[in-house]
């Protein structure tokens, strides 16, 4: 069954990068997987293998690079969202060797929208490039960050600068000896209406007082671009430093996050059908009580309702695109709220599924499968749990006005 053909005609050119990427995944990037956990393993946990950069020169030759940002591609959020797709098949390989990595994707498109001239001279191009990487400093261990306008770390004008003392976790990223910039998101005016508290600023991470603790493991897996615990202590940045206006740091977050979710979306379908093609293979070859174990109908069961969850999820993503696309980021929120929410939990089924027909190879190494659910798990949590997506999804219908009008299904009694 075809599962990545596009549901509505591209245009030629997205067409073209579409088969493009796919011939790249199959030819360069999972063939590369061997070779990238070897020299992980030869080298220290979080210094980049030298496969990334040859996968990355390959891309840029075959046209592959920055196809994330419109401003850059050219490409609507619905051509991207199968090449995208694709590039989740690897996500620790794809995304990167194509520089459409989170959370530079995010960081960049925040510079492109509201970085100044000399912001974007700075930092944006050199992540364009693919010569640099970013991170992305708003969680914070004291307080729950699933609602951001609790943020404690502060950012206090002091002369020609900001001051920035706080702690932050989740830091993704930061680990990485490329890593050269966090944007950070901080409370500039305790005082001010609770949505104007906040700011985004451009920390070097070179400057004095920035301190990378350690990393985070996602269920035990460490991430070669690390997830990081970072202090800040007296660090002083230029006032030109601050990203966009004064309190505007909350409004900036919902900007950078919106598009964020949806691509995260569009990678996760990608390792689902990942899942399904391992589980359909393993349940072909593997022979158990007299037959292989397509011949169950568990098993069967258990790949129709993968290939199911999977279709829905995917137009559940492809709508939300289409919306961004026709209306705008915020016209497509709670489609994209929705997204956020069906596919990570379809992901996590399918992986699960494929780990159970796989028995023991399910939860090792030797597989990719243990590695894709941990960070598929995790996207149930990062860029806003489900709990508070469902919360505006309800709200938004107990607010709608119902073509059907109430208690027009109830029977007298």
């Amino acid at each position: 069954m075809s599962t990545t053909e596009p549901l509505s005609a591209p245009s030629a050119r997205a067409e073209e990068l579409r088969l493009a990427m796919r011939d790249f995944m199959r030819e360069e990037v999972l063939p590369a997987e061997e070779t990238y956990a070897r020299q992980r393993a030869e080298g220290g946990r979080h210094d980049p293998p030298p496969v990334i950069e040859e996968l990355k020169e390959s891309a840029r030759a075959r046209g592959l690079w920055n196809l994330f940002l419109p401003a850059e591609s050219g490409l609507t959020q619905l051509e991207y969202a199968h090449i995208a797709e694709l590039s989740g098949w690897s996500l620790e390989l794809g995304p990167e060797a194509t520089n459409c990595a989170a959370p530079d994707t995010g960081n960049m498109e925040l510079l492109h929208l509201v970085g100044t001239q000399e912001q974007q001279d700075r930092w944006l191009r050199p992540l364009l490039e693919g010569r640099i990487r970013s991170a992305f400093a708003m969680t914070e261990p004291a307080v729950a960050s699933s609602d951001a306008t609790n943020i404690r770390t502060r950012i206090e004008r002091d002369g020609d600068g900001y001051v920035i003392n706080g702690r932050k976790w989740w830091t993704s990223g930061a680990m990485d000896p490329r890593c050269e910039l966090l944007v950070l998101m901080g409370r500039t005016d305790p005082e001010a209406p609770t949505h104007r508290q906040q700011s985004m600023i451009l920390v070097p991470v070179d400057t004095p007082g920035v301190r990378v603790v350690r990393d985070l493991p996602v269920m035990g897996h460490h991430d070669q671009h690390g997830h990081a615990v970072v202090e800040l202590t007296d660090v002083r940045v230029p006032a030109e430093n601050l990203l966009g206006d004064e309190g505007g740091g909350f409004a900036a977050a919902q900007m950078r996050l919106g598009p964020g979710r949806i691509h995260h979306c569009m990678r996760a379908l990608g390792a689902s059908e990942r899942a399904l093609a391992l589980m359909v293979a393993r349940a072909k070859e593997r022979v158990a009580f007299g037959g292989p174990l397509s011949d169950q109908g568990v098993v069967q069961q258990q790949i129709a309702e993968s290939r199911m969850e999977i279709t829905q999820a995917r137009l559940i993503c492809h709508q939300a695109c289409q919306l961004i696309d026709t209306e705008g980021n915020r016209a497509a929120r709670h489609l994209v709220a929705m997204a956020k929410v069906a596919v990570p939990r379809a992901a996590t089924r399918v992986i699960d599924r494929a780990i159970q027909v796989h028995g023991g190879a399910g939860i090792t190494d030797v597989t990719p499968l243990a590695a894709m659910y941990a960070w598929h798990r995790a996207m149930r949590l990062f860029d806003g749990p489900d709990e508070v997506h469902l919360r505006s999804l309800a709200r938004a219908e107990l607010g709608a006005d119902p073509e059907l009008p109430p208690g027009s299904a109830t029977m007298p009694v």
